[in-house]
């Protein structure tokens, strides 16, 4: 059956979700999935709670700190502050490397404070590799930054741009670099300190999820095709939407297939980004490891880039993981790489010292993040910002960590769509 709306919302994460909060009533949400969240959804079996890969809040808001806090039993977050490690060479460094470059061995400290006081800064980088060794010289870059950056992002770093993490990029100058000696404590990063519910990141999308009228989000449902002169959204089912607004939460790449033409094509086709295996694995008992949150793996010989313990924020009695694994864009993941993945990942975290012949595996989920990491390269940057300005003029805005095609915390994105909301309904 056709319907009209005002607004129709692709995709009910964490941004389709604010935006409907904030909007004046006439909605309807779109949402592929069979449940709410995106990848903001929690997965319980038996006593592991688990996201579909780390999500931790770093509030720097009060209205939406106190949208969640003011929902949830005070006794039911976790605050914590947050204690990372690199695991280099067999041994533990604190996070981020570049600030902690006296905690390695003399010689190899030597040699990052030699190229550190040598590295030759420029005006411009030509791309996020070149930015690396600009302001961090040699060693820091080829022991650390480089091989985790490309196992993370599963790309050659000379095609990203170099503000490529933007604000999440743990940059430090030398001033900085030297006094951590001394500190040792890192001021560099966003996220010094965090909060998690108890019972996961699907517990503060299930407020925003409660604020809404459930008749007006249509699970399992999916666009197919857009007619954006027309304003017209067709379904899987062959029903049709006319719109005045359309906001897209979903990925960039698959929305832009819903369009027809060539410019719509050539920038679909243009988009790079990474996919990310996630493994989440429980355990029958804890790890030697009882005090980190989560861990950066750069030996290219590991399989995983990055590991974090659900335990150790929750406070549980036995071992609970996330694990990360990069992969292309083009990479197809398998079932059988999966088992195979799974099985080399085990005995990493044995080799790691993370697991030992006594731990079990008892319960584990498998999760494909696809697209995981947006590639922000310049051109593409460019071309993406000219179709949201031609689009918004058809009343088309595309917005999240992924319809906008941008990197940016779970705030970030709520930020923008109330923004966005409340533009629109002011209109």
């Amino acid at each position: 059956m056709d319907r009209n709306v005002k607004y129709l919302i692709i995709g009910a994460g964490i941004s389709g979700l604010t935006f409907a909060n904030y909007a004046d009533g006439d909605y309807l949400i779109i949402e592929k999935e069979k449940e709410v969240g995106g990848y903001c959804r929690t997965i319980k079996k038996k006593d592991y709670v688990w996201d579909y890969a780390g999500h931790f809040f770093h509030f720097s808001t009060d209205e939406f700190k106190k949208k969640f806090l003011d929902s949830v039993n005070p006794e039911d977050i976790k605050y914590k502050d947050k204690n990372t490690k690199i695991i280099y060479k067999g041994e533990l460094v604190d996070y981020p490397f570049q600030t902690n470059i006296h905690q390695l061995e003399k010689e190899e400290f030597i040699d990052c404070l030699y190229d550190l006081f040598h590295k030759e800064e420029k005006e411009d980088y030509d791309s996020f590799l070149d930015m690396l060794y600009g302001k961090f010289g040699k060693s820091i870059v080829e022991k650390f930054l480089k091989p985790y950056n490309e196992k993370l992002y599963a790309v050659d770093l000379k095609t990203l741009d170099k503000d490529a993490m933007g604000r999440f990029f743990p940059y430090a100058d030398i001033p900085a670099i030297i006094d951590n000696m001394k500190a040792n404590k890192d001021s560099t990063s966003y996220n010094n300190s965090f909060l998690y519910p108890r019972n996961g990141a699907g517990s503060f999308i299930q407020i925003l999820y409660d604020a809404l009228d459930s008749s007006k989000i249509l699970m399992e449902h999916e666009v197919v095709k857009i007619d954006n002169e027309h304003k017209v959204a067709q379904l899987d089912d062959g029903s049709k939407i006319n719109y005045e607004y359309l906001i897209n939460t979903s990925p960039l790449n698959h929305f832009l297939g819903y369009f027809e033409g060539e410019k719509f094509s050539a920038l679909k086709n243009r988009l790079s980004y990474n996919k990310v295996l996630v493994f989440n694995l429980g355990f029958n008992k804890k790890s030697k490891f009882t005090e980190e949150h989560w861990m950066y793996i750069p030996d290219k010989a590991v399989n995983f880039y990055r590991i974090g313990f659900y335990d150790n924020i929750l406070d549980a009695d036995k071992l609970s993981m996330y694990i990360e694994i990069g992969y292309g864009k083009e990479d197809e993941i398998t079932e059988q790489d999966v088992e195979m993945q799974l099985k080399l990942t085990l005995e990493n975290l044995h080799k790691l010292g993370i697991i030992d012949d006594d731990t079990k595996l008892e319960e584990h989920s498998t999760i494909i993040m696809d697209p995981a990491y947006v590639h922000i390269n310049t051109e593409t940057e460019k071309m993406v910002q000219q179709f949201k300005a031609e689009e918004e003029k058809n009343g088309i805005y595309t917005i999240g960590r992924y319809g906008a095609w941008t990197y940016c915390s779970m705030e970030d994105c709520m930020i923008a769509a109330r923004d966005l909301a409340m533009s629109l309904c002011q209109g």
